[in-house]
């Protein structure tokens, strides 16, 4: 099985080079390591350090620069992408291959993150490699279970359906792209299955350097959100709890923010974004014009 590693990258080359150190540690080798930055220093130093890595070059916007990673791959059978800022365990690749041996009706894993600085303050390289460290394996680690979609920072899709159903990142989606691994994912589900393995375990980081700012984030939270379910990949029921929920969070929070968080800022991101959709306005790609 052909497996390559997709990144796609902008703004933080010494965390990428942390990661592709991760990922040598691999107990079960890529094929292929395909990194997309933005710009060249993006990945300053990385081809010095990581002959084997391949560089291609791509448009701004994730979901445009996981489209090139795909058309530079077109001999991979799966292709795990990876957040910049994430840092999976040795096994990760083993568990996958055989997983998706074994279910060849799966055509999205993700794995099992078992700590996400997404979600806080952030987790430093030493932190994930310390989470690394102390994790317990699963007593089954090919177990898997249905999940409602691949979660974008370590999830692998197999390119058999992608192909066949001329399946692309929805590039209407600018910059980070909110919610579209989410989208991704879930039009892939009538070809198949979408599981969570076990034994593909990662720490996502959440890097700060190169977060979008707040009032971008907050009204793709509620604007992504309308869009998607519009298109029809993301149920209403889910949408509307989405968008809602990061309206109240981000209005209380902004009252008392974590100083890692833009919490105003979201939550004007998030009025602006609602005032458009009330209005007929809404469409992820006016963030440019905040």
């Amino acid at each position: 099985m052909n497996i390559t590693i997709g990144i796609a990258t902008r703004g933080r080359p010494a965390i990428l080079a942390e990661v592709l150190a991760e990922l040598d540690r691999q107990t079960r080798p890529p094929e292929a390591i395909v990194i997309c930055p933005v710009g060249p220093e993006d990945v300053a130093g990385i081809a010095e350090r990581f002959p084997g890595v391949r560089i291609i070059s791509g448009p701004v916007g994730l979901t445009r620069q996981r489209n090139a990673i795909m058309d530079a791959s077109p001999d991979a059978d799966v292709i795990l992408f990876l957040d910049d800022d994430f840092l999976c365990a040795p096994e990760w690749l083993a568990v996958l291959e055989e997983v998706m041996q074994r279910e060849p009706d799966c055509v999205v894993a993700t794995g099992t993150v078992i700590a996400d600085g997404a979600k806080g303050p952030g987790i430093t390289v030493e932190e994930g490699r310390a989470f690394l460290a102390a994790d317990t394996a699963p007593a089954d680690p090919l177990a898997t279970i249905p999940h409602f979609n691949g979660y974008g920072c370590n999830m692998a899709v197999r390119m058999a359906p992608v192909r066949a159903h001329g399946l692309r990142f929805d590039e209407a989606l600018p910059a980070y792209g909110w919610y579209e691994d989410l989208d991704f994912t879930r039009r892939l589900l009538p070809y198949g299955t979408i599981r969570r393995l076990a034994g593909a375990r990662g720490v996502h980081m959440g890097a700060k350097v190169g977060r979008t700012p707040g009032r971008k984030l907050g009204y793709s939270q509620v604007v992504n959100s309308i869009y998607l379910a519009r298109k029809g990949s993301y149920p209403w029921s889910h949408a509307l709890r989405s968008a809602g929920r990061h309206l109240l969070i981000n209005g209380l929070k902004s009252l008392r923010p974590e100083p890692e968080v833009d919490r105003w800022g979201r939550f004007q991101g998030n009025l602006r974004g609602l005032w458009h959709v009330l209005t007929g306005q809404a469409h992820p790609g006016r963030i440019s014009e905040l």
